[in-house]
C-alpha cells in the first residue's frame, strides 16, 4: 500500500468500526491471549458486588489494539512509527466502538517523513472511550 504525503491534508480523516456489540466472551478471549485475568474484567460477581462497578469491562489495551486495526488499515502495516493513547472512559459489554484518525500535521524524524494523527473512539452513544496519537512514515 502506498501513503503518500502529496495525497494527504491536514483535515482529512478516516474513520472505521472496530467492533460491534462487543461481547463478553471477546474480553475474556482477550484476557487470555494477554494474560490479565483481573477480576474486574471477567466476573461480574466480583465487578459488581466487590469493586462496585456495574458490570464487568473490557481491558484497555483492548481498545487500544481494536483502535491499532483502524491505524493499520488506514496507513498500511510496518508504517506505524508511533502510537500511545489516554484511556477516557470504559467499554462495556455491548459496546459498538468507532475509532477516526485525523492528520493533524507532518514531521521529519530521523530521515523519515511521518503524518502525525490525532486518534479517538467513540462508543455507540458518542462518548469517547479512548484517545491519542500516532505517526505514521509516510511517502514524499
Amino acid at each position: 500500500m502506498s501513503l503518500s504525503k502529496s495525497g494527504l491534508s491536514v483535515g482529512d480523516s478516516h474513520s472505521q468500526v472496530v467492533v460491534e456489540n462487543l461481547s463478553r466472551t471477546q474480553i475474556v478471549q482477550y484476557a487470555g491471549a494477554s494474560g490479565d485475568y483481573n477480576p474486574v474484567h471477567s466476573d461480574e460477581v466480583f465487578a459488581t458486588q466487590v469493586a462496585g462497578y456495574p458490570s464487568v469491562f473490557a481491558h484497555g489495551m483492548l481498545t487500544m489494539g481494536l483502535t491499532a486495526t483502524m491505524l493499520t488499515d488506514y496507513v498500511g502495516d510496518g508504517r506505524l512509527a508511533y502510537y500511545g493513547v489516554r484511556f477516557t472512559s470504559q467499554v462495556w459489554p455491548g459496546d459498538t466502538l468507532t475509532a477516526t484518525a485525523s492528520v493533524d500535521s507532518f514531521a521529519e524524524e530521523e530521515g523519515d517523513e511521518l503524518v502525525v494523527l490525532k486518534v479517538s473512539t467513540l462508543n455507540q452513544d458518542g462518548r469517547e472511550v479512548l484517545s491519542g496519537e500516532a505517526r505514521a512514515r509516510v511517502d514524499p
